[in-house]
């Protein structure tokens, strides 16, 4: 006997082919049978009307800490995602020392837009090896959970305070490449790193791994090459790639033998993203590989003066960011200090910045004290035609009243068919994979955790950009062929019981609004998932019409045991462009 038959399903099995009618049976939590299945079972569900796919595979979260206190891994699992990757940008929390944790912990509440209060409050800090942090968290897992192994963590221990700021040396390598293996023979996923100006510590200094050269780069991306089932991430920075960079990417994945997984891509220009994929290009063509993580949505930021994150690349803005918040404060309330904030944001020259200085077109959207509640929803400019002064006095002298704290989100506009059309072919693109969700990170800044069903709600149901079939295909066997995940990714006999039942005509995402159930009462970004009927984690039911059933059935996975090394290129003999 099976222990569930899901009937009369809609079966969209994650391959790409055609949908068809038909019943998936699970035993022992996998797929025993997918087609007709005449076994009886424990218990039969009836999904007339439902479409029964893979469940969903987030391939960059940060969800690393946020597992402690809410090991559902939520909003994800509530969208339909039943396996998560984190531990990128270089951001892992493993490995760890007593010296090296307070640091991680507050560039973490910076750079990913963390609550310090949350990070202290939910999170043990309490391991050392990365094998020591994955078995803290087997047996709590909702979801299938996969982590990489951060540079900036590996540089920290092997560098000390050095780390932050000085060039490494060829023995202060090879203590890098030790630590990193050890990581990897325990388990990470694999090495991920940034150099992007946009990752600065709770100082508002580089993060470490800015600090590196293209040599530590690729040496440490060689350890992989011994280890079965790893991979790379890397964030190269802003703004158009240079053939510098472009090589460099194509150096970490040759001397690596894996994929290079590279941050982000969004429907820009169709000059820019072209510009972008032809990384991939030059990567096959020399032996290498190199995939670049494609954005679900144009996201909607939401930045503040508190944290400062994405504010602190202005021209000067970074040492404002150094000094404690209540200096800060005394320092926006002198004119002329306030006034040369101004004039260097203004002056410089950082490309794709003009967003960031137009202070008129930013809406309030959230404020803190009573006095500012009117000004919600309104732009700056607005707001500064109201109070007779000009727009960026009426932003601070705003923010100033909410202690900093006040969030501004940036205007995109309204999306046209150009743009949309061109999303839907860098998903459909054979250099990409979509992603980009940041789910568990930048919690009072963005919303993009929801990508699987902004996916099939927005991009299949309202816009029409990829069939049913390729957005399945998409978030499930893409993903899980790039990260070299087994018997995942695919509803195929013998294969894990990852399942997804959703109604095709109603699934999406709900409005974003802010939820206070973070530790110390901190609040994030929430959005709830509609039309996502039942979610299964290795044949047990997590969610079920909407509610989570309490149980934990995810698998803490382990490079080389729950992955193998994905081929080189990833799509050979993919024609999907």
């Amino acid at each position: 006997m099976l222990d569930l038959v899901i009937r009369n399903a809609t079966i969209v099995d994650g391959s790409g082919a055609a949908a068809y009618s038909g019943d998936v049976g699970i035993r022992g939590g996998r797929i025993e049978a997918v087609g007709e299945v005449k076994d009886t079972a424990s218990r039969e569900l009836d999904a007339a009307g439902r479409v029964v796919a893979p469940g969903f595979i987030d391939v960059h979260t940060h969800y690393d800490a946020q597992i402690f206190w809410d090991p559902t891994l939520s909003p994800s699992c509530y969208h339909g995602v039943t396996t998560i990757y984190g531990g990128f940008c270089g951001f892992s929390i493993a490995p760890l020392s007593p010296d090296v944790s307070p640091y991680l912990l507050r560039m973490l509440a910076r750079v990913e837009g963390m609550p310090v209060a949350a990070l202290e409050n939910g999170v043990p800090w309490n391991w050392r090896t990365f094998s020591e942090y994955l078995e803290r968290l087997d047996g709590r897992a909702g979801l299938n959970v996969g982590f990489m192994a951060g540079h900036s963590a590996i540089r920290c221990l092997a560098m000390g305070e050095r780390a932050r700021g000085g060039k490494a040396s060829q023995d202060d390598i090879e203590v890098m490449k030790r630590i990193l293996a050890e990581c990897l023979q325990q388990g990470a996923m694999g090495f991920s790193s940034t150099r992007s100006p946009t990752h600065n510590d709770a100082e508002g200094q580089p993060v470490p791994s800015r600090f590196a050269d293209r040599d530590e780069f690729v040496a440490l991306a060689s350890v992989c090459r011994a280890y079965e089932g790893t991979t790379l991430e890397f964030l190269p920075g802003a703004g158009k790639f240079t053939q510098e960079t472009v090589q460099l990417m194509t150096d970490m994945s040759v001397a690596a033998g894996r994929p290079l997984n590279w941050n982000v891509l969004g429907p820009g220009s169709r000059d820019f993203s072209g510009h972008q994929l032809a990384a991939s290009d030059f990567a096959r063509a020399h032996g290498g590989e190199i995939i670049a993580l494609v954005a679900a949505e144009s996201p909607t930021l939401r930045i503040n003066l508190y944290s400062g994150f994405i504010f602190d690349i202005l021209d000067g803005w970074d040492a404002f960011f150094r000094l404690p918040v209540p200096e800060r404060i005394e320092l926006l309330k002198n004119p002329s200090k306030r006034m040369e904030l101004e004039r260097r944001a203004k002056t410089q020259s950082m490309p794709g910045t003009n967003a960031l200085t137009n202070w008129g077109s930013f809406i309030v959207d959230a404020t803190f004290d009573p006095a500012n509640k009117p000004y919600e929803g309104r732009t700056i400019a607005e707001i500064a035609k109201m109070r007779g002064q000009g727009e960026f006095d009426a932003m601070i002298d705003i923010a100033i009243v909410d202690g900093l704290r006040t969030s501004f989100m940036l205007s995109v506009g309204e999306e046209n068919d150009a743009v949309r059309s061109h999303r839907g072919e860098l998903w459909r693109d054979d250099r990409t994979v979509i992603g980009a969700s940041d789910a568990g990170a930048h919690l009072d800044m963005i919303d993009t955790f929801a990508f699987s069903t902004q996916v099939l709600g927005k991009g299949v149901r309202e816009d029409g950009i990829i069939s049913l079939e390729e957005a399945v295909r998409q978030i499930t066997s893409v993903p899980a062929r790039l990260f070299g995940l087994k018997k995942r990714g695919a509803l195929r006999p013998g294969w894990h019981a990852d399942v997804v039942v959703f109604d095709p005509k109603t699934v999406g995402r709900g409005a974003t609004y802010m939820r206070q159930d973070l530790p110390a009462n901190e609040a994030r970004i929430y959005a709830d998932a509609f039309g996502i009927d039942h979610v299964f984690v290795n044949g047990v039911e997590i969610v079920r019409e909407g509610r989570h059933t309490g149980a934990l059935p995810g698998r803490v996975m382990r490079s080389g045991i729950d992955t193998e090394t994905a081929a080189m290129p990833v799509h050979a003999g993919s024609t999907k462009r």
